[in-house]
């Protein structure tokens, strides 16, 4: 899920509230700045200013980190390193100037800042990934595992794929795939009229395939469901869950690797509802907040009201609820424009 990552940039005195609408701080009056007459800019001065534009992103993202290195305790060393292992690759691939000046043209005043706001936009994933599961109810749960959850099936496919390069024109590029295809169709044909259909299919993929991990046991993947292998080979075990134990695909199934063709060996029985409840959760979980983007923005104002807090400055209160109201807005509207076109 992608997320906005907070600009940060305000010091931390801006905390110190009393409740007015304009909060006297501590040392309010020292000057930030002064000048040759006498005249000066003071902390007062600056948190009044500073507030109308950066206060209010800077302040959600002190509070969320105050709450959430709380509540995910135990993975606040865990996100520290991710943020800096990111870092130091970045380092690594930009070289520390350039990545500065990347990070800076994005409002970042440096490489830490950066470092920080991935720090606590990470432990935000966390908050709303446990907020969609959350929202899963037992009875979704159970729909799922009965019409969805299967045992692992042991597939072989035979891979065949276009002989294309960058230098092709569109239409030789369509030729070749055309091509393919038909190859695919033919290996088909020619299985289907074998004897022994799994000796042929077997001989095929160990001469033909372009699955070189595979071609040589037959084009055997081995047991597996969907995510066991990248999201383009979920299309071949949905396709298996169709065939018989034994039994060869008709049709040629495309996916983004190329033109398949796939034989069922035999499947498991499928694990049990209890063995598979918490994953299922996670799944539909994640359906959820694809499906409905403004739970993010719930996820983390709910997690705010769990920890009681509040912000005591009453502008700044009043842009929060701005905030929420036309983040969630402008979310709906995308939706909303999204699903019309």
């Amino acid at each position: 899920m992608k997320k906005k990552i907070f600009v940060l940039g305000v010091c931390a005195f801006m905390l110190c509230g009393c409740g007015k609408t304009i909060p006297t701080l501590e040392n309010g009056e020292q000057a930030v700045v002064t000048f040759e007459n006498g005249d000066k800019i003071s902390v007062n001065d600056l948190y009044t200013k500073v507030k109308d534009s950066y206060a209010l992103q800077s302040l959600l993202q002190m509070i969320d980190q105050y709450i959430l290195e709380k509540e995910y305790a135990d993975e606040v060393e865990t996100m520290q390193e991710t943020a800096e292992s990111t870092i130091k690759a970045m380092k690594e691939n930009y070289g520390e100037e350039q990545l500065l000046q990347i990070l800076q043209s994005s409002g970042f005043s440096s490489i830490e800042s950066y470092q920080n706001a991935y720090y606590i936009n990470a432990l935000q994933n966390l908050a709303i990934v446990d907020y969609g599961k959350a929202q899963v109810t037992d009875k979704e749960i159970e729909k799922y595992y009965k019409e969805s959850v299967f045992g692992d099936i042991q597939i072989s496919h035979i891979l065949i794929t276009a002989d294309t390069t960058s230098t092709m024109t569109s239409e030789e590029k369509t030729e070749a795939e055309t091509k393919a295809k038909e190859t695919a169709e033919g290996y088909i044909q020619e299985i289907q009229n074998s004897e022994d259909k799994k000796a042929k299919f077997e001989e095929i993929a160990k001469a033909y395939s372009k699955d070189d991990s595979t071609k040589d046991n037959g084009g055997n993947l081995g047991y597996v469901n969907i995510g066991t292998l990248s999201t383009a080979y979920d299309e071949l075990v949905k396709a298996a869950q169709e065939l018989k134990d034994g039994e060869i695909s008709k049709t040629v199934l495309t996916t983004e690797l190329g033109y398949h063709i796939i034989y069922r060996d035999n499947q498991k029985e499928k694990a049990s509802l209890d063995d598979t409840r918490e994953s299922i959760r996670e799944t539909l979980g994640n359906k959820k907040l694809q499906n409905d983007g403004t739970m993010s923005i719930t996820a983390l104002t709910e997690l705010r009201k769990k920890y009681g807090m509040e912000i005591v400055d009453s502008e700044i209160q009043k842009q929060y609820g701005n905030y929420i109201s036309n983040t969630i807005a402008a979310i709906e509207n995308s939706a909303s424009s999204t699903s019309a076109n």
